[in-house]
This record gives C-alpha cells, sequence and structure tokens, in this order.
C-alpha cells in the first residue's frame, strides 16, 4: 500500500466513525419538552451545587480566624 492510499483510508475511517458519533449522539437527543425541562432544572441544580462547593472549599482552605469570622458573617444573615 502506497502512502497516497493509506492517506485516503486514514481520511475515510475518521469520516465514517464521524458520521456515526453524530447519528448516535442525535438518536439520544429528544424533542420532548418535559426531558428539556428536566435537564433545565437539573444544569441549574448542578449550577447551584458547584457554588456550594466552591464556598466550602474556599472555607476549608482558609486560615482559621477568617472560618470563624465567616461562619459568624453567616450567622448574622
Amino acid at each position: 500500500m502506497n502512502p497516497f492510499e493509506m492517506v485516503v483510508l486514514i481520511v475515510a475511517i475518521v469520516m465514517i466513525a464521524t458520521v456515526v458519533k453524530s447519528r448516535h449522539r442525535s438518536r439520544h437527543v429528544s424533542d420532548d419538552p418535559q426531558e428539556r425541562a428536566e435537564t433545565l432544572r437539573l444544569r441549574e441544580e448542578v449550577k447551584q451545587l458547584k457554588e456550594r462547593l466552591h464556598v466550602l472549599e474556599r472555607i476549608a482552605t482558609d486560615r482559621e480566624n477568617t472560618l470563624a469570622r465567616e461562619i459568624e458573617e453567616l450567622r448574622d444573615r
């Protein structure tokens, strides 16, 4: 097999794999409004959880006096 044939074969394999991959993805995408609403709700929940995790990581890595001060500030809310 000469180098030109090998390049053509590799390009063909990549193209076929891309088409198969896109068809596989399109089967799992739903147009159901309930599923879309659920997806949006779950994304918002993940966003909130990430924000909470960020706060907890910041609190855990701060010095002790800073931690005590922030806890008191949260209690005052």
